[in-house]
């Protein structure tokens, strides 16, 4: 429930009021930015919204229980903040918006209305929509772990407790040439085995991606050279001469946990489990149904 201020709630209570919406855009790395539907900069909350930006909002509802509201937001892309190549490169999705009500005479009398998180973006002729979805998004997900045979932690996150940083497990590269839309030829990884950094990822260290980070899809060798195939996303393109630090590649399963990294007592897949082919089977010549181990 939204609570106004005394000062807020008289002035809403007269015949006449001057009363406007803002925005505060606030990206997942921190960075945040403000927006108003009114014709002057407001400063209120530590924060300054920008006038002119074309934002206008949609009919927004508060469904009570647990049914996720959605409202869509509207605007041109005319303020520095918001430029087009950022929207593609991804750089808003689950950006948080809070959207204010305020007395634009007196910016002091403020009240946060609603908080939600951006979804999906639609962009057309200069302009964009973004569909805000309440926080109530977030129960609409699974939240639990899956029993499955792969992993399901990241490599070196806590739960798997890899640390990264052993020599051996860690390259940084430049690109040489690009061969595909997503593959690339690349130096500075001469000493690494095919297939070492496929299922890794690879961190962008300059160039239009830069601090930016792609899954490694498969990984070659070519002489001294390295042929690595990226998986598609959008956003600013690599180029020649664009740096990377890369770190080893790990496919989930318990094979690869135990020979390439010596790690299978954080192992947290099920590699025992059996799936419906085993549940299923039945009794044929060559195959071994003594209720040994799956995975030896």
């Amino acid at each position: 429930m939204t609570t106004y201020p005394e000062s807020l709630r008289t002035h809403l209570a007269r015949d006449c009021t001057t009363v406007c919406h803002a925005w505060r855009l606030t990206r997942r790395d921190g960075e945040a930015s403000g927006y108003t539907d009114h014709d002057v900069p407001l400063a209120f909350d530590n924060t300054l919204f920008e006038p002119a930006t074309g934002f206008t909002g949609s009919e927004a509802k508060t469904s009570l229980g647990l049914a996720i509201d959605t409202v869509d937001v509207e605007g041109a892309l005319s303020s520095a903040g918001l430029v087009d190549e950022e929207i593609e490169a991804g750089l808003l999705d689950d950006a948080t918006v809070e959207t204010f009500l305020v007395n634009w005479r007196m910016p002091g009398e403020f009240a946060l209305i609603r908080r939600a998180t951006i979804g999906r973006i639609t962009r057309s002729d200069g302009r964009f929509v973004a569909e805000l979805k309440s926080r109530m998004h977030a129960l609409d997900q699974p939240n639990a772990r899956y029993l499955t045979r792969a992993c399901d932690a990241e490599l070196g996150d806590q739960r798997c407790g890899f640390d990264l940083g052993q020599a051996g497990f860690r390259g940084a590269g430049a690109v040489f040439d690009k061969i595909a839309p997503d593959a690339w030829l690349v130096a500075g990884l001469a000493g690494f085995a095919a297939d070492w950094f496929t299922d890794g990822v690879l961190t962008w260290t300059s160039g239009a991606r830069s601090g930016r980070s792609d899954r490694v899809v498969d990984h070659r060798t070519q002489g001294e050279q390295a042929l690595m195939f990226l998986l598609p996303v959008e956003g600013g393109e690599a180029t020649v001469g664009d740096t990377f630090n890369v770190v080893a590649g790990c496919d989930k399963t318990f094979a690869a946990c135990r020979a390439k990294f010596a790690n299978r007592d954080n192992f947290r897949g099920f590699p025992h489990l059996p799936g419906n082919d085993s549940a299923y089977a039945y009794v044929t010549d060559g195959l071994v149904f003594d209720g040994g181990p799956l995975v030896p």
